[in-house]
């Protein structure tokens, strides 16, 4: 069994729509939705929500917080038997968090995998799901490090960012 740790901290990816303000809003994780969608053959996922914040929110203690959950999920303990960590995480400020996980973790013991979403899941036309499997599957082939995930391609930290124009995580030299 295959025994992976999921932390959602909120974006994009679990937007829904407010039907009083007719805004989208983080309120509650949407995860669980999405992870009923797929068929993860001898996966055990466990799920920590452990905030629901539009990344464009975040503070410096919010990234500690994640770097915090990262460690207790065995990021840096070799005897663990996790397989991995998937983060959840707005795309705006993703790469910041993904660089203060490489650059804090010291001996990183598994793949550790930040996605995020362009539009919500529960929108038409959304990347979620695609960017949701596409981590999972990641923790099963790339090799210890921290990586953004998304729309068909595995970028290491640190140098991976944002790229506004396109939608997408690119290489910072590209």
């Amino acid at each position: 069994m295959r025994r992976l740790t999921l932390i959602t901290t909120g974006g994009t990816i679990e937007k829904v729509y407010d039907e009083g303000s007719g805004a989208l809003v983080n309120r509650t994780s949407q995860v669980r939705r999405m992870l009923a969608e797929l068929r993860l053959e001898n996966t055990e996922i466990s799920v920590l929500e452990l905030m629901s914040k539009d990344s464009l929110d975040m503070s410096d203690g919010d990234r500690r917080r994640i770097l915090d959950a990262a460690r207790l999920a065995g990021a840096e303990d070799r005897g663990a038997d996790a397989a991995g960590i998937v983060i959840l995480h707005g795309t705006d400020t993703l790469a910041a968090t993904g660089e203060l996980l490489h650059r804090e973790l010291r001996d990183i013991a598994v793949p550790i995998v930040l996605t995020g979403a362009i539009r919500p899941f529960e929108m038409k036309r959304s990347d979620a799901l695609q960017n949701l499997t596409e981590a999972l599957f990641a923790t099963a082939v790339l090799g210890p490090g921290v990586y953004v995930v998304a729309h068909g391609r595995a970028l290491p930290f640190p140098g991976a960012r944002k790229d506004h124009g396109t939608g997408t995580f690119v290489a910072s030299s590209s």
